[in-house]
């Protein structure tokens, strides 16, 4: 009897065992992966800066075991961390933390280094270029705008406008609003009037508090000038609504078109069954407005009951990269998804592009929330990618210094830490690489109106040129 109990009680671990494996494959974890796998294929899309955002962190919510399954297991909703208590089993979960703790005991290893090859050179499918450093020492770059005399403008998320000198001095602008620099949220996009010369104005992007509560936030727009370092005559010209206590899904990038439109992309705002597919609200959204922030009456919401008239294009869930075509001036696009679905997309008047009802992602936690990844009625991106780069900042190749790249789209890849270039024929997708790679977390990437490209990095901070080698 003592030997068929000890069987039998055996049999009953392994079964549990069996179950507890099936249970975590039917919630999205492959059976018989490790917690450095799933560190890697849950937690690094998001927590990863370059180096490891678990060595030498500033913990938000305490470091102990049990805070930190709380934190995995139930979400810290308003700041963009999901919950994976439907997708992970508790095993899993604390297995997890411990991985998580032990690499906080690890030493910060600096890997804030390109890779290149002999003598400084990289070496693109198409062209030869180097890299230098033009700015360091910031935190995380977000946008950067070129003034007519050669100064470059740099938003720091943190709430900082900076003026780097065509004489290498980095000066402070003051005179910013209140900006709730969380999570996030906080200084974002800068663009010039195109006809800055002669109206001075510039415009930029943030996360603006409410007046009366400041837990509430949501993406804003101002115009301003500058009078030496300081902004003046300064005008909030759009307000995205309704106003959150979460800190994520901010957008925002801004560009003008040909014909003086200012187009401004807000994202989901962290509440993707409500606001992208409704046109009663602002986010999830790419809005163009008059340049004093009026309503052009073309937009295509206008007069349409219960819409926000500065709608242009919805059912988005974060675009932070948007940018005009130099040869036909189409306004392009793109956007992260969640876990898989980064997209890149062409932007057209009233066009819904799917968020959250179609999409090629799932949840960061391994459940699906749609089976579907095309519908009637809503659109399929140019191009998207799984698993998830990150995608953030965009831009197309101008001018003649890089004559293989132009017209191409470069966007940075905040996940996988490289600069990705696509290359079109018309609006087909032909071929696609990835530059600079291991060089940080691409926040930016920008032309100058001398026909260079320059790209932000984050945590350490720093922007960078790209200078092509012309062969003779």
């Amino acid at each position: 009897m003592k030997h068929i109990f000890l069987f039998v009680m055996v049999v009953a671990f392994h079964l549990w065992v069996s179950c507890q494996t099936q249970n975590d494959t039917k919630r999205g974890f492959q059976s018989g992966t490790n917690a450095e796998s799933h560190f890697q294929n849950f937690c690094l899309g998001c927590h990863n800066d370059g180096k490891s955002s678990f060595v030498e962190r500033t913990w938000l919510w305490g470091k102990g075991r049990d805070e930190l399954f709380k934190s995995i297991k139930y979400g810290r909703v308003a700041y963009g961390m999901p919950a994976f208590a439907e997708g992970l089993t508790d095993t899993t979960i604390y297995d997890l933390v411990d991985y998580i703790l032990k690499m906080d005991m690890k030493p910060l290893v600096n890997t804030d280094l390109i890779t290149v090859h002999e003598e400084g050179v990289e070496q693109s499918e198409d062209m030869k270029f180097r890299v230098d450093t033009v700015v360091d020492g910031l935190d995380v770059p977000w946008g950067l705008e070129f003034l007519p005399n050669g100064d470059l403008l740099i938003t720091e998320r943190k709430g900082e406008l900076l003026r780097f000198t065509t004489h290498g001095k980095l000066q402070q602008i003051t005179g910013l609003p209140p900006i709730i620099a969380e999570g996030q949220g906080g200084l974002l996009d800068i663009e010039l009037h195109p006809d800055y010369a002669k109206n001075g104005w510039l415009y930029f992007s943030y996360s603006s508090p409410n007046e009366q509560n400041n837990n509430l936030a949501n993406t804003a727009v101002m115009r301003a000038r500058l009078k030496g370092n300081a902004l003046v005559d300064k005008q909030r010209i759009f307000k995205a609504m309704p106003e959150t206590n979460k800190r994520h899904h901010y957008g925002s990038k801004l560009e003008f078109d040909r014909e003086g439109y200012l187009y401004i992309s807000v994202g989901d705002r962290g509440n993707r069954d409500r606001n992208p597919q409704s046109l009663d609200n602002h986010c999830g959204k790419i809005h163009r407005i008059n340049d004093d922030g009026s309503i052009p009456p073309e937009n295509p919401f206008v007069g349409k009951k219960g819409a926000m008239p500065s709608i242009y294009s919805y059912g988005h869930r974060n675009p932070q990269g948007v940018c005009m075509h130099p040869v036909t001036g189409e306004m392009w696009s793109d956007e992260h998804g969640p876990k898989g679905g980064d997209e890149i997309n062409i932007i057209e008047a009233a066009k819904n592009y799917g968020w959250p009802v179609i999409s090629f992602g799932i949840n960061y936690n391994g459940t699906t929330f749609t089976k579907d990844t095309a519908t009637v009625g809503m659109e399929q991106p140019l191009l998207y990618w799984v698993p998830s780069i990150a995608p953030c900042g965009m831009t197309f190749v101008k001018g003649d210094r890089y004559p293989n790249w132009k017209n191409n789209i470069l966007t940075g890849s905040l996940r996988f830490e490289y600069l990705h270039r696509v290359v079109l024929h018309g609006k087909q997708v032909v071929k696609q690489e990835k530059l600079l790679e291991g060089v940080g977390r691409v926040r930016n990437v920008e032309m100058s109106p001398d026909g260079y490209i320059y790209v932000a990095i984050e945590n350490p901070g720093k922007i960078l040129k790209i200078i092509p080698i012309v062969s003779h």
